[in-house]
């Protein structure tokens, strides 16, 4: 039977087949051959609850450790707490730079009262997909999880254990967050829950996404606007930051691309000059 793998526990694949889960064990091959079996990942499972097989990943992410992802959801509030736009900004790069599904999730506000929050919402909507979010009122994701792996990611104290309550996860708050491995005599583990049709996992937090692997050139091309300019840029190899005749620097000035977005761009393009010079 071919299913996916939604739980580690300490040594025990829980593998979901259509509608049904099996606690599964992997043949010994894989331990000889040191081959690792991530959550995500689709297997073949024997009569025994055995996996017997592998199937080939599309992609992996290691932090946190799941495989096959469709798309990243972003969670950010507007207010309370703040909007973090650099926070926002850097993991969209990050992301990018995995080559991932890009989703946005912001936790709603009255915009016809709040034209710098709606200026914002407008600009990033130009480059994803946008949905809002209000526990208070009802919440139109239909299709959004449907058939795919989903990872939540985003703002720290935003509400996503709320968001996935407003889904139809049918846990408390608090029972959420023990189920998540965050409540302090729970043991963490990786898991992918159903959400509307599809099966969603919550990361531990947002701390672990580091730009080590980056150089400046990645860091602009994870930039898909910066990177859709470049080509109007004077210099094939421009960085939009001291170079003569630059695109992206123009749309700046002329508002086509949003000020804030620029400049956690320039800040991003020194945090990673700093963590080359610490390897160098």
């Amino acid at each position: 039977m071919e299913g996916i793998v939604t739980k580690l526990v300490s040594g025990d694949y829980t593998v979901r087949v259509k509608d049904k889960e099996y606690i599964c064990k992997p043949r010994g091959v894989f331990r000889h051959t040191e081959q690792d079996i991530y959550v995500g990942d689709r297997v073949i499972i024997d009569e025994d609850n055995i996996i017997t097989k592998v199937l080939e990943r599309k992609n992996l992410l290691l932090r946190p450790s799941v495989a096959n992802i469709d798309q990243v959801i972003l969670v950010f509030s507007l207010k309370e707490p703040d909007l973090n736009l650099h926070l926002l900004d850097k993991m969209i790069a990050y992301y990018e730079y995995l080559d991932l599904e890009i989703t946005i999730v912001f936790s709603k506000i009255d915009l016809d009262e709040e034209q710098i929050y709606l200026d914002i919402v407008n600009y990033y909507k130009s480059l994803y997909k946008v949905y809002f979010f209000s526990k208070n009122e009802e919440n139109d994701f239909k299709g959004l999880f449907t058939d795919k792996i989903s990872v939540l990611s985003g703002q720290s104290g935003v509400g996503k254990s709320t968001l996935l309550n407003t889904l139809g996860f049918n846990l408390k708050t608090q029972e959420i967050s023990q189920a998540l491995g965050r409540g302090k005599h729970t043991t963490r583990h990786v898991e992918l829950y159903k959400v509307l049709d599809g099966l969603v996992m919550d990361t531990p937090g947002f701390g672990t996404i580091s730009l080590e692997e980056f150089n400046e050139t990645i860091l602009a091309h994870s930039f898909k606007e910066f990177f859709v300019l470049s080509r109007n840029c004077r210099f094939a190899t421009c960085l939009h930051i001291n170079e003569p005749n630059c695109a992206v620097k123009e749309a700046v000035e002329k508002g086509k691309i949003l000020k804030s977005r620029y400049e956690n761009y320039l800040l991003l393009h020194e945090e990673i000059k700093e963590i080359q010079k610490k390897k160098y």
